[in-house]
């Protein structure tokens, strides 16, 4: 088979930018945006009818204009988001009936599940990998949020066919953006965060990180999680029915925006909360969003999007800090981990963690764990390299705004 280099790909899909952008011009649109169409097609591609109920109707609806008028979208970007939308719309349609033809699904009990949250660049990612290497730990794998229906079974979970059709996905990604990997590990087997699982609710910080959807991200801070979170245990019931494991690991930066809703639809959720100067988090944050939106649009804005992720996340912790400090949820529900410690010595950190919240920690499970971080060291992938003035961020400005964050989990100054 004929193989064509990355630059030679990035080629191509400029070529078909421009020729696609001349079709627009001229009054062809290459992709629409209109949901009932958007729902028609879903319902023909899988003879099914029932979505599930209609809460996800308005974030949708919201979406798709954003994508529309916002997102400032490539002739590739909207094929990309018009077939990411209509993906989520066919498995929403497959997890309900699955759960029909399956009711003991529903009878699926989620028992003390740990998150993992905390500003994003902060270890979070190695953690969760590192956590997942536990034989009694089930970590949601990429491959079977890509493609959850039918639900997976135990017996073929290593060989699932599906595995190797997420593989195929994901090197799309990697050879539109080759240098997302120095940011983010991805990979078909690996741990996938929260955000992708709560994207079928159309509630959910994906979105704008991938495209530039920044009135859908505002309207969304505004909402009322529960619905994101009720599809998110649905989803985990649907995974561990026939593929269970004794404990889930989950992760996302953004259940700082929901964790009422999060204790709310798990009360006995125990959380890992991950701590760095932001002063180095916001430019590496801007930094991967700018990678990824770069392949689906040709116009980015550099210094919108440093206020933007600012603002974005100077919000979630203030939420976050405001119900550890109301009591609203017990205080030994939290064990919080500084990224210097976590990089020092990952696996002192994982001690801490089994021991705070009194999990088994064994001889196999430390020995995976310790044999993963041989496997991977720190820069495996390449270096990312970012800096606050690129996009037009000030120190200062910065280190004024999030010093009640500093002074409440004792962070000190970068």
């Amino acid at each position: 088979m004929m193989t064509v280099s990355g630059a030679a790909f990035r080629t191509l899909i400029r070529a078909v930018n421009v020729a696609g952008g001349a079709l627009e011009r001229a009054g062809l649109p290459i992709a629409r945006f209109d949901p009932d169409s958007l729902l028609r097609e879903a319902r023909a591609r899988t003879g099914l009818e029932d979505f599930g109920g209609d809460e996800f109707r308005d974030p949708l609806r919201r979406l798709l204009e954003g994508y529309d008028t916002e997102a400032g979208l490539s002739v590739i970007g909207r094929l990309a988001a018009r077939r990411d939308t209509l993906s989520l719309l066919v498995n929403r349609l497959r997890l309900v009936e699955d759960r029909k033809r399956h009711p003991a699904i529903a009878a699926e009990t989620i028992r003390r599940p740990l998150f993992i949250v905390g500003l994003p660049r902060t270890g979070s990612t190695l953690l969760h990998q590192l956590l997942a290497q536990d034989p009694g730990s089930r970590v949601p794998q990429a491959w079977e949020v890509m493609f959850p229906s039918p639900p997976p079974d135990r017996a073929s979970y290593e060989t699932d066919p599906r595995i190797d059709r997420a593989a195929a996905q994901l090197r799309w990604l990697d050879r539109m953006a080759p240098e997302f990997k120095a940011i983010h590990p991805l990979g078909a087997r690996l741990a996938l965060e929260c955000i992708a699982i709560m994207s079928y609710s159309f509630l959910s910080s994906r979105f704008h990180t991938t495209y530039h959807v920044p009135s859908y991200q505002e309207w969304l801070e505004g909402q009322d999680l529960r619905p994101a979170y009720a599809l998110h245990r649905r989803f985990l019931q649907h995974l561990q029915w026939r593929a269970p494991g004794e404990r889930w690991i989950l992760k996302a930066p953004s259940h700082l925006y929901g964790l009422d809703a999060l204790f709310e639809t798990y009360p006995d959720a125990i959380v890992v909360q991950t701590h760095r100067e932001p002063l180095v988090v916001l430019p590496s944050v801007a930094s991967l969003t700018a990678v990824l939106q770069r392949v689906f649009t040709d116009r980015i804005d550099l210094g919108e999007i440093g206020l933007e992720v600012t603002r974005r996340w100077a919000n979630g912790l203030e939420r976050a800090m405001d119900l550890r400090r109301s009591g609203r949820v017990p205080g030994d529900r939290f064990l919080d981990v500084r990224y210097h410690d976590l990089i020092a010595d990952p696996m002192a950190v994982v001690r801490d963690i089994y021991t705070r919240f009194d999990l088994p920690l064994t001889d196999e499970a430390e020995r995976r764990m310790q044999g993963h971080l041989a496997a991977n060291p720190q820069g495996k992938n390449g270096v990312h390299r970012y800096a606050l003035d690129t996009f037009a961020l000030d120190s200062a400005e910065l280190t004024h705004r999030f010093q009640a964050y500093r002074e409440h989990f004792g962070l000190p100054v970068a």
